[in-house]
């Protein structure tokens, strides 16, 4: 019998588990620091875009975005979403979790009127949720990487048109 797995809201009990999971996911320390960063920048933390994933009273997925601008030449700031970073604890990946995380996280950023969501990520993960290279609408990354792990997705139809420029992280993602 398969278990069940709640999409929820992260809560302030939930970050020790969710600082665990990340070190262990990651194999490190790196993302868990990024997002307590940036849960103490009220600029760019979205509370209701820290989603965990609960199966039986346990933190076993996390996904996070937060505010990003795209900054044209001529200084025109587009505000969208950085989705960074997304885990699930080893030991419950390839069992869907991370198809209902990103489901829900971007059915929840949609409904709050985002327009676009921004991700560094596996050329071959990000597409099956509709993620393409950035390059096609010309927005492009702030450091140097491949265009096919440099990924956008229009949360609405035409929501990067007439977008293009650079991605302005946060300082925190320099952490």
């Amino acid at each position: 019998m398969k278990k069940e797995v709640i999409i929820r809201q992260e809560t302030t009990a939930d970050i020790p588990a969710v600082q665990a999971m990340l070190f262990h996911a990651f194999g490190g320390e790196k993302e868990a620091k990024l997002v307590d960063a940036l849960r103490k920048n009220p600029d760019v933390f979205v509370p209701e875009l820290s989603l965990v994933a609960v199966m039986e009273d346990q933190v076993v997925g996390h996904i996070f975005f937060s505010k990003v601008k795209i900054v044209d030449q001529t200084v025109h700031e587009v505000v969208s979403l950085a989705l960074a970073p997304m885990a699930v604890a080893p030991g419950f990946q390839k069992n869907g979790i991370g198809r209902q995380l990103m489901g829900h996280g971007l059915a929840a950023a949609r409904d709050m009127g985002f327009q676009s969501v921004i991700v560094l990520g596996h050329e071959n993960y990000y597409p099956r949720f509709g993620f393409v290279p950035t390059s096609r609408w010309h927005i492009h990354p702030p450091f140097q990487v491949p265009s096919n792990v440099y990924l956008g997705l229009e949360l609405v139809e035409g929501g990067l048109q007439h977008v293009s420029g650079t991605v302005q992280y946060p300082a925190e993602f320099e952490v």
